[in-house]
């Protein structure tokens, strides 16, 4: 058990509309790069919001949920539902280790030291400013492999990114779309609406595990907090798809990566 809530208020004391305003800066961020924002919320809960690890990670993840469950219908205008549920194995197979993941990934986040989960996060910012580069800027392949190698790679994959995602607190889109087109060969469209519907119950697996610590009492401290960050970060979103193909990739990438890399060092400093 971390001594998490010791080191930060309960309570966040900041404004209603800077609350909004940075849901919002993070919402126009995910839109433009057709993510949810979750792993540019964390730090920000940090370092501006001055909530401690396990504290941030938990509204992390309960933003990150409705956040989810908002993008899920629009995604599926652009790819029907039909069309997403033809793939039906591919998620059963990632959903197979992401789940055990996710349970996992939240267990071990509730017994590490604050310190610990500090540099852990950190590591794991760099692990997604990797991953946003390879998804984003690079032409992403596929494996070619065989069934009998495909479905034991998706359950380990799926178990590593439960575990991720688990303990950031994101939905875990960042690494679910690269897997799903490499082992796959999806294509990046049908990769996004697949990893929402792997990322959800992902999602609710690890909040169940949270649910039963003491830290997540943070949640109901700071619900009128969260909800106006998630109203923030909707309507970013929306603003960030407008401007969809507004700044190159070759730009807006790298400097998101930068930002990823930024944030990994002050994490690593944080004491």
């Amino acid at each position: 058990m971390t001594t998490d809530q010791t080191l930060a208020p309960l309570r966040s004391t900041h404004s209603l509309p800077a609350v909004f305003g940075a849901g919002a800066a993070i919402g126009v961020l995910g839109g433009m790069i057709g993510l949810g924002g979750a792993e540019f919320r964390l730090p920000l809960l940090i370092s501006l919001f001055g909530f401690a690890a396990l504290s941030a990670v938990i509204l992390n993840k309960a933003m990150s949920l409705v956040v989810v469950i908002t993008a899920l219908p629009a995604r599926l205008t652009a790819v029907s539902a039909f069309e997403v549920a033809g793939h039906w194995p591919v998620a059963v197979n990632l959903l197979a280790g992401s789940l055990l993941g996710a349970w996992a990934g939240a267990s071990w986040a509730v017994r590490m030291r604050s310190t610990t989960l500090y540099k852990v996060l950190a590591a794991l910012m760099v692990l997604m400013a990797a991953a946003l580069l390879i998804t984003h800027i690079s032409t992403l392949g596929t494996l070619d492999l065989s069934l009998w190698a495909q479905v034991p790679l998706g359950v380990v994959a799926g178990f590593g990114i439960g575990v991720v995602a688990a303990i950031m607190g994101v939905a875990g889109g960042e690494l679910l779309i690269p897997t799903i087109v490499l082992l796959f060969g999806q294509d990046i469209k049908t990769a996004g609406s697949l990893s929402l519907l792997v990322s959800l119950p992902t999602m609710l697996v690890a909040f169940a595990r949270y649910s039963r610590d003491g830290s997540f009492a943070v949640l109901g401290a700071n619900r009128r907090f969260a909800l106006v960050m998630v109203a923030g970060s909707i309507a970013g979103a929306v603003l960030g798809g407008l401007l969809l193909g507004v700044f190159p990739d070759m730009v807006l990438i790298p400097a998101l990566a930068v930002i990823l890399l930024i944030s990994a060092v002050k994490l690593a400093r944080h004491d």
